[in-house]
């Protein structure tokens, strides 16, 4: 009997062992196919939303804008079709609004500007309209003074931290769908689900717009000189022009480059000749700019004449507003050393409207024109 446990023992830890897996195998299939399921329901679920319009064609409407990431958003804005004209640029075109732009220009105006957007990203925003818009009618484009630095172009400078999604840029349809499969993607599809329930209202509005400053009932100038002033130690900085100007030498002026202005006039150039081009230089706080005089400033300066070549053989005009002048020296008229406020906004539309029809330049010092308006 004492033999019979161990033989007994052996059996039942046989019995056990022979059947452990079979059991593993089963959990594991069970496992990949809850995996599979749950996996194929989110990439359905966001097939059907399709938060970033990628199965977006002309003529159909734009989902609504749910994010805040504008490199997501922007394009299908552009597929849809509903937009004839458009704002490109950084933050500081933002604040320009394309229902006064359309009205006074008769177009139909999204405003496409991005934050922090590099001359690479605009580059891909204004490649896809040019594309996808069967007529452009105006392009309005800020050129930041990003646009001239000799490393712009390098690889680590296309991009920023914010993520850049290239195949909405592209003409590829079908295999971008897994690309989407993440959790950004689904909080972005599931905000809209709640906005087509009505429990959420969109982000942006439809066109692009928002104004993404503070309310101008709260501006406190106090607050915004701290800003103006922050990268000057506290202090207002000296705006005088330096003088005597600093001497450069011919070989170092032979040696500065602009190597992303090159993708300003490719973008410029794929646009058909009837469409109407203004380049604007925005209006950052002097405070902003390389000083007048300084080696710096006469490299900011010929930069912008290679601007103003680049507009003269695409038939661009130039609206500049990056000098010092009364506008951009009045701490008053910024948030901030890029960002100015509303009115300033409204006084731009007005003189872009007014180029874009063909008028004379206003009389105004802050405003520089080159080119003849057509």
């Amino acid at each position: 009997m004492a033999e019979a446990l161990p033989m007994a023992n052996e059996r039942a830890t046989g019995e056990a062992s022979s059947g452990a897996p079979k059991d593993w195998r089963g959990w594991t299939t069970a496992f990949a196919l809850a995996a599979a399921t749950l996996t194929a329901f989110l990439l359905g679920f966001i097939i059907v939303l399709d938060p970033y319009g990628a199965r977006l064609r002309s003529g159909q409407p734009a989902r609504p804008l749910m994010d805040l990431n504008q490199r997501f958003m922007y394009p299908q804005i552009v597929k849809s079709g509903a937009f004839d004209s458009a704002v490109l640029g950084t933050s500081t075109m933002r604040l320009l609004d394309p229902q006064i732009l359309s009205k006074g220009l008769s177009a139909r105006f999204a405003n496409l500007g991005m934050n922090a957007a590099t001359p690479w990203e605009q580059s891909q925003i204004a490649g896809l309209f040019a594309r996808k818009v069967t007529a452009p009618k105006v392009v309005i484009w800020g050129i930041d003074q990003t646009w001239c630095d000799a490393d712009a172009t390098d690889e680590a400078r296309r991009l920023t931290p914010r993520p850049f999604p290239p195949w909405l840029y592209d003409d590829s349809a079908w295999y971008n769908w897994p690309k989407q499969l993440n959790v950004t993607t689904l909080e972005i599809a599931l905000r809209l689900a709640a906005y087509r329930l009505g429990l959420q209202p969109e982000r942006l509005r439809g066109d692009g717009y928002e104004v993404f400053t503070p309310p101008e009932e709260t501006y406190d100038l106090a607050r915004a000189r701290s800003h103006l002033y922050r990268s000057h130690g506290g202090r207002a900085p000296d705006l005088a022009p330096q003088a005597p100007g600093a001497a450069v030498s011919a070989a170092e002026r032979a040696s500065w480059r602009f190597p992303a202005l090159a993708w300003l006039e490719q973008g410029l150039a794929a646009f058909p000749a009837a469409t109407r081009r203004l380049i604007v230089l925005p209006p950052v706080h002097a405070g902003a700019m390389p000083r007048e005089g300084s080696p710096a400033w006469q490299r900011f300066t010929a930069c912008k004449a290679q601007i103003a070549a680049i507009a003269s053989r695409q038939k661009a005009v130039v609206a500049d507003y990056t000098h010092p002048s009364a506008l951009t020296r009045e701490d008053a008229n910024y948030w901030d050393p890029l960002h100015y406020r509303l009115p300033i906004a409204r006084r731009l539309e007005a003189d872009l409207i007014a180029l874009g029809q063909g008028q004379r330049a206003p009389d105004d010092p802050a405003l520089i024109v080159i080119g003849a308006p057509r």
